[in-house]
């Protein structure tokens, strides 16, 4: 993955109505919540959860990933957004590992109008509804389309995809994952 932009922090307002493209209707968009640090995320749809890594940027750049040792660790990129606060926030876990299966291992089967639910540090629980998957070769990684500024708050699950390049050890895709933030409990 490529250096993503830095998100300015947003404090909390109240909801706008915005018109969302495809077949939903125009809806009022709940007001984004303050930063606070994610703990958890689960994916009920595909039975996935995970308490959640601070990620950075490695030497090069590019964003750290959970430790590989553990491929059922998630982790969130902790320069970006935390889920809820206004931009797109990022969680990134395996697909597998040393032969096992990942924390991500099912994120191909989840379906627009999944649920995705992230629990804050501040004891509320993020919402978010998939509203679509993409899967996109590592060599031309849409970075501005991922990380880029959004108008609301949304949430990324990135895994790895596609085929397994065995000389090089890695897939040589990304599955993507986008959701839209719904409510917060």
């Amino acid at each position: 993955m490529t250096v993503p932009p830095t998100a300015p922090h947003v404090s909390a307002g109240q909801p706008t109505r915005v018109v969302l493209r495809g077949p939903r209707r125009e809806a009022l968009q709940p007001a984004a919540l303050p930063r606070s640090v994610p703990v958890q995320v689960w994916i009920p749809a595909i039975d996935a959860a995970s308490s959640l890594l601070p990620l950075q940027l490695n030497p090069d750049r590019t964003v750290q990933v959970p430790p590989l040792s553990n491929p059922m660790q998630a982790g969130w990129y902790a320069l970006g957004p935390s889920p809820g606060e206004m931009g797109p926030s990022v969680i990134l876990g395996h697909v597998d590992g040393h032969n096992e299966p990942g924390i991500f291992f099912r994120l191909h089967e989840i379906r627009p109008g999944d649920l995705v639910l992230v629990t804050r540090q501040d004891g509320t629980t993020a919402q978010f509804v998939v509203h679509h998957t993409e899967q996109v070769s590592k060599d031309h990684f849409p970075t501005e389309k991922v990380y880029g500024p959004t108008a609301s708050p949304g949430l990324r699950l990135i895994t790895c995809g596609g085929s397994f390049d065995w000389f090089s050890g890695n897939y040589r895709d990304n599955l993507i994952v986008f959701a839209d933030f719904t409510t917060s409990e």
